[in-house]
């Protein structure tokens, strides 16, 4: 018999991952992690209630965001078919460069639980000389977030001086490989990283990762709609479970579209152009 632990975290990864294994996440930490800044291109998304009310109503899967973003706009969420991830592991642009590799605790499983969380998130910085202190406070998240019924999202992230000395840069395929395997093997139930340059190597990640769900990390925002759609693409086409978008999204005055052509794209496996003709993107 299932433990009741785990029955929970089914459950609530359900709520993330649809019937297909697939996620469309809103990522929305940025206001911490850049700075509000990020939101300057469209400056009305600075509030939450308003950016958050537009890609819930667009029909994304699930938000990933810090435990204060859900406090301050949670009436949003009331009653929705959306999950929630929070994020518990942070670190400002103001904090000294030589820190800059070292992400810190911002929250608590307890808090996550309190605010009805689906699942929690924390990242690790493969690579990074503070790599240790990060690994600890993982393994601290998710053995508390299992035993508690909560899924565990790793932002697995190479990012370290090692990492540019051996492999040149950050998102080599194999170094991305190599956090995704680490990943798995701490006990993440879904993968946060980094594309690789093609669908071969992505795959590689993906196979790293052991049947682990590997999602793409958005990025900065393309040049036209139609190339990020075709980068989603090409992650599904490499096993890939999905994406975590954040500036994709909310840097576009009219989100909606957008974000419909991506659940076409991941949900219904249309293809990129017909999916943006569709919504009016081309």
């Amino acid at each position: 018999m299932e433990s009741y632990s785990n029955v929970g975290k089914q459950i609530r990864l359900r709520r993330i991952l649809r019937r297909n294994g697939r996620a469309l996440v809103f990522a929305m930490d940025h206001g911490f992690e850049h700075g509000p800044r990020d939101f300057e291109p469209v400056w009305e998304h600075v509030d939450p209630n308003i950016i958050l009310k537009k890609v819930i109503r667009a029909g994304i899967d699930a938000i990933m965001t810090t435990p204060g973003i859900v406090r301050l706009s949670y009436k949003q969420f009331l009653g929705k078919n959306v999950g929630l991830m929070i994020k518990l592991t942070s670190k400002t642009e103001l904090r000294p460069k030589e820190d800059h590799l070292l992400q810190s605790p911002i929250g608590f499983v307890e808090d996550a639980i309190k605010l009805g969380a689906d699942a929690v998130a924390a990242t690790v910085y493969w690579g990074s000389p503070y790599e240790d202190a990060m690994t600890r406070n993982f393994a601290e998240v998710a053995s508390l977030a299992h035993e508690y019924g909560l899924g565990v999202i790793q932002f697995a992230y190479p990012r370290g001086p090692y990492i540019n000395e051996k492999y040149g840069k950050k998102e080599d395929y194999r170094v991305v490989m190599y956090g995704a395997r680490a990943a798995a093997e701490m006990g993440a139930d879904l993968i946060k990283t980094y594309w690789t340059g093609s669908k071969e190597t992505f795959k590689k990640v993906v196979d790293a990762a052991s049947g682990i769900p590997v999602l793409l990390s958005g990025g900065a925002k393309t040049e036209t709609p139609l190339d990020f759609l075709k980068l989603v693409w090409e992650v599904l086409e490499a096993g890939g479970s999905g994406a975590v978008v954040g500036r994709n999204i909310f840097q576009r005055e009219d989100p909606e579209p957008m974000i419909k052509a991506l659940l076409r794209v991941i949900h219904r496996n249309e293809d990129p152009e017909e999916a943006a003709k569709a919504e009016g993107l081309i």
